[in-house]
């Protein structure tokens, strides 16, 4: 028998892997049943769907590996990062699905949920003021008009597998939906800002790399209390607290 292996596992959602196969068990059913409509809708590509007996979702494998990790150097080449960026960029062009994605919150929801998790990091003593001051500052260009896009809205470098130079699977749509296309880009390149030129030249259009700037600041700040409440740590190297650091 295959060895069960946990990949993530916290209060509200878990992945184990057994073999060629992963079960994805979510309390909450709306974010499977986005996941369930959102690939086939993708004209990238994206994990086969096994069978879905809630709460579980199994999904098969998807070759490769995947383009990195959060807090660790990819050893993936520029020109594997480039395909990544061709392959958002084709997402991003693809018909709009019906429904608002992770990306594609109001003005009015992310000002409030930054400002009251700006004023807990500071109260609670998490991150200092000026930290939280500065990034506070820095996200204010994302905060102005875009354009719908079918977003991944959870694009982070571990989702995406490659073989070589070629993209061989974007895992992990429950976030899909509307939404602003340069976040997707932001959370691609968190913590890798030096793959920024590589992803930008392979998406093959003209992007503010300001308002990726402030995603980067803006998706920090709103998730150091969750991930801390989870089991995470956004202070180890590399990761959240020393990209919101970085804009010192």
């Amino acid at each position: 028998m295959d060895e069960v292996e946990v990949v993530v596992a916290h209060s509200e959602r878990a992945t184990l892997r057994v073999g060629d196969v992963f079960l994805k068990v979510d309390a909450d059913q709306a974010r499977i049943d986005v996941e369930v409509e959102a690939m086939p809708l993708a004209p990238v590509p994206t994990p086969r769907i096994l069978w879905r007996k809630p709460p579980v979702l199994a999904i098969a494998a998807v070759p490769g590996t995947a383009l990195g990790r959060l807090g660790e150097p990819s050893t993936a080449s520029p020109a594997a990062w480039a395909a990544a960026g061709a392959a958002v960029r084709k997402l991003h062009e693809a018909p709009l699905p019906p429904w608002t994605g992770r990306a594609g919150r109001s003005l009015g929801e992310l000002t409030a949920d930054l400002d009251g998790e700006c004023e807990w990091l500071v109260a609670s003593g998490v991150l200092p003021a000026d930290l939280v001051s500065r990034n506070r500052q820095v996200a204010e260009a994302a905060f102005r008009p875009w354009t719908s896009a079918f977003t991944h809205g959870d694009l982070q470098l571990s989702h995406v597998f490659v073989d070589g130079d070629e993209v061989t699977g974007i895992i992990d749509w429950s976030e899909a939906g509307r939404g602003d296309a340069l976040y997707d880009l932001a959370i691609l390149t968190l913590g890798h800002e030096e793959r920024l030129g590589d992803v930008v030249a392979g998406y093959g259009t003209d992007v503010d790399l300001d308002v990726i700037r402030a995603w980067w600041s803006l998706r920090s700040l709103l998730t150091v209390r969750w991930l801390t409440e989870h089991g995470f740590d956004p202070s180890a190297p590399g990761c959240e607290v020393d990209v919101l650091r970085s804009r010192m």
